[in-house]
C-alpha cells in the first residue's frame, strides 16, 4: 500500500509539473503574439515628419515624404538635427522658378557638408509649386545639404528617363507659401561671382522638426 501510494504521489506531481509547464508556455506565446502598441506608435510618429523653416521673412512649414523619398528625407533630417541650416541663407532666388538655400552663410562662404546621396527622383513626386526638392550639380548623385522650393510648376525638373533624371522632390509646403512668395519677389544681383543672390539677405534662422 505504501509503494502504491508513493507511485500515485509521483504521478500526481509529474502531472502538476506538466500542467504548469503547459500554462507557462501558453502565457509566454500569448504575450509574444500581442502587438507592441507603444513601439508601433513611435515608428508611426516618425513617418512623414514636418519641419519648420524660420526665415527672416517669416515661417514656412514643410511636410516631408519619407515613404516615397526615404533617402532625401533622412539626409535632410540629418542636417536639421546637426543644426547645419541655422544662419544659412537663400542664396539663389529666381521669381518664376524657385528659391534655393541651405549651403551658404550670409557672407557667401560655403558650409562643409556630409557625403552626397543617391538621386531618387523617379518616385512619383513632381516639381509642382510649393514642393521642396534636393539641389544638385550635373552629377545626378551629388546632392548634399542644398534644397530648393518650387515657386511655380516646374515639370521640366521631373524625372523623364535615366539620361534625364530630373530632381528629387521629398516634401511640400503645408503652411507659409505666402512667405515663399515674399522671398521669390526680392530683388537680386550678382555677388562674389554668383548670380540671382538677394540684395537684402534672406536668412534661414533655424530649421527644426515640428509643425508649428
Amino acid at each position: 500500500m505504501k509503494t502504491s501510494a508513493l507511485k500515485n504521489n509521483r504521478v500526481l506531481i509529474v502531472c502538476i509539473y506538466a500542467l504548469a509547464f503547459v500554462l507557462m508556455t501558453w502565457s509566454f506565446n500569448a504575450r509574444a503574439a500581442e502587438p507592441k502598441k507603444g513601439k508601433a506608435a513611435v515608428v508611426k510618429a516618425e513617418v512623414n515628419p514636418s519641419v519648420v523653416i524660420e526665415t527672416s521673412m517669416g515661417k514656412i512649414v514643410v511636410k516631408l515624404n519619407s515613404e516615397k523619398s526615404p533617402i532625401s528625407t533622412e539626409n535632410f533630417m540629418k542636417y536639421v538635427e546637426k543644426k547645419h541650416y541655422d544662419g544659412t541663407i537663400f542664396h539663389r532666388v529666381i521669381k518664376d522658378f524657385m528659391i534655393q538655400g541651405g549651403g551658404f552663410n550670409a557672407d557667401l562662404t560655403q558650409k562643409t557638408t556630409l557625403g552626397s546621396i543617391t538621386l531618387e527622383s523617379n518616385n512619383e513626386l513632381f516639381n509642382k509649386r510649393g514642393t521642396i526638392a534636393m539641389a544638385r550639380t550635373n552629377d545626378p548623385n551629388s546632392a548634399t545639404s542644398q534644397f530648393f522650393i518650387n515657386t511655380v510648376n516646374n515639370s521640366m525638373l521631373d524625372y523623364a528617363s535615366a539620361t534625364n533624371p530630373g530632381y528629387a522632390v521629398f516634401g511640400e509646403v503645408t503652411s507659409g507659401l505666402d512667405v515663399v512668395d515674399k522671398i521669390r519677389a526680392v530683388k537680386t544681383s550678382t555677388k562674389n561671382g554668383m548670380g540671382d543672390v538677394p540684395v537684402e539677405t534672406v536668412t534661414i534662422k533655424t530649421i527644426r522638426k515640428g509643425s508649428k
